[in-house]
């Protein structure tokens, strides 16, 4: 393969992009993806980047062109941690075409790419973790169940209604030991797990990486104006439809095609001090919707700035079961409830 005028390449002839550690690790790697997209994934390319790969608890080295070819997971005008620049994963969907061709490179042979779990590598320069998450795929569930874990069916699944376009990619798969992975620079995985069978374990969900980019440019735009956020919590991820059905009507609140259910959802509050209520962000000493408001405005700004990421939001009042929230979701297209 020919390289550009002023490229260095290996002994081997192989192309190799540099990066330099004056730039962040978030730029360097925006640069060397961009450069392995341009370069249509030819093989030899390779990285002045080192890196090692983790899988179970197990660390391992792997050499830094393997790594550079994962990059290719994501597309050219995004970087690897996201619009946010806080994403610490990547999920690697069965549909996603080069992802097994990544995982063989990654790991070296093909029982990778048919084995869910959660794939951590270090960077050499920053020893900062970042994860390639693998699905398991949505045929895997028998009659409602993956293993022992209840998830359901879809609304009109059993109908053969469920549009392709809803039907998950496949579940990721959270276990005892690896629930506490960093999705980003304030959510793990085990935050947006659904709310039930607790003793059960691995337990499965469906999760949209976008929907945490944005939960990541919320807190930074509350941030931004003067609004103290250490902690989002997330009061409701991903719910099993089995576990959505049950709070379907007036009394549960729940709609039957609750976009929770799809992994793209979630019902958010500011809570800094860990009391499980909302924080009283305008700070007129009483916790209501107001609060919430100003975390709706927060969205409204960024779905401005990132078209890309709009989606459903929602005002929620104070109940006796819990404080005012917002739900946030990124369904690809505008909706709004609740006195907005």
């Amino acid at each position: 393969m020919a390289s550009k005028p002023g490229q260095p390449m290996a002994e081997s002839g192989e192309l190799i992009i540099q990066t330099r550690s004056v730039f962040s690790l978030a730029t360097r790697l925006h640069l060397v993806l961009s450069t392995v997209a341009s370069l249509c994934l030819a093989p030899g390319v390779a990285c002045g980047v080192g890196c090692g790969v983790a899988y179970a608890g197990t660390f391992v080295r792997a050499p830094a062109k393997e790594f550079t070819a994962a990059l290719v997971a994501l597309t050219p005008d995004d970087s690897l941690s996201g619009r946010s620049g806080k994403l610490r994963a990547r999920i690697l969907a069965p549909s996603r075409s080069g992802n097994i061709r990544i995982l063989q490179r990654l790991f070296g042979d093909s029982s990778a790419q048919r084995r869910p779990g959660v794939y951590t590598t270090s960077d050499s320069v920053s020893g900062r973790p970042f994860s390639f998450i693998t699905l398991l795929p949505f045929q895997a569930r028998t009659r409602g169940v993956v293993g022992g874990y209840r998830i359901g069916f879809w609304p009109g699944e059993r109908r053969g209604t469920l549009a392709a376009n809803k039907r998950p990619d496949g579940f990721i798969e959270v276990t005892a030991a690896n629930q506490d992975t960093p999705l980003s620079e304030h959510f793990r995985l085990r935050d947006f797990l659904t709310h039930d069978q607790q003793n059960v374990w691995p337990k499965y969900m469906v999760l949209h990486e976008s929907l945490v980019d944005k939960l990541e440019l919320l807190i930074s735009d509350l941030q931004s104006r003067g609004v103290r956020v250490s902690r989002l919590s997330v009061m409701s991820g991903f719910r099993t439809p089995q576990y959505n059905a049950r709070g379907v009507g007036a009394k549960g609140g729940r709609a039957t095609d609750s976009r929770h259910q799809y992994g793209d959802a979630a019902d958010v509050f500011v809570d800094n001090d860990f009391d499980g209520q909302m924080d009283d962000l305008n700070r007129d000493g009483r916790v209501d919707l107001r609060d919430a408001r100003i975390v709706m405005e927060s969205v409204e700004r960024i779905e401005g700035q990132h078209p890309d990421l709009i989606g459903g939001a929602g005002l929620y009042k104070s109940t006796s079961a819990h404080g005012p929230f917002v739900h946030v979701d990124v369904r690809g297209s505008r909706a709004r409830w609740g006195r907005t």
